[in-house]
């Protein structure tokens, strides 16, 4: 791992036309900014982490379950339409 120290307005680049800049720094906090390529994905770690685990659950779910799942969310609109 590479540990770097950078100040507010400093940036560093990673490969071709990736650009982290560190916007603010706080006690607790730091904001980034990142300039990448459309073709690369950006994410939190612990969203991604979430992503793949709402994936995991969705292919591990049997059809029963998909269509008990399917009536509740029919039914809950159909009740939200009649408030």
């Amino acid at each position: 791992m590479l540990i770097l120290s950078r100040r507010p307005g400093q940036s560093l680049i990673i490969g071709e036309g990736i650009e982290i800049q560190v916007m603010d720094a706080g006690p607790n906090r730091v904001r980034l900014g990142i300039v990448a390529p459309s073709s690369v994905s950006v994410f939190r770690k612990e969203t991604k982490a979430t992503r793949e685990q709402n994936r995991a659950a969705a292919a591990s779910a049997d059809g029963k379950m998909m269509a008990q799942l399917l009536r509740l969310t029919r039914a809950a609109r159909s009740d939200s339409a009649e408030d």
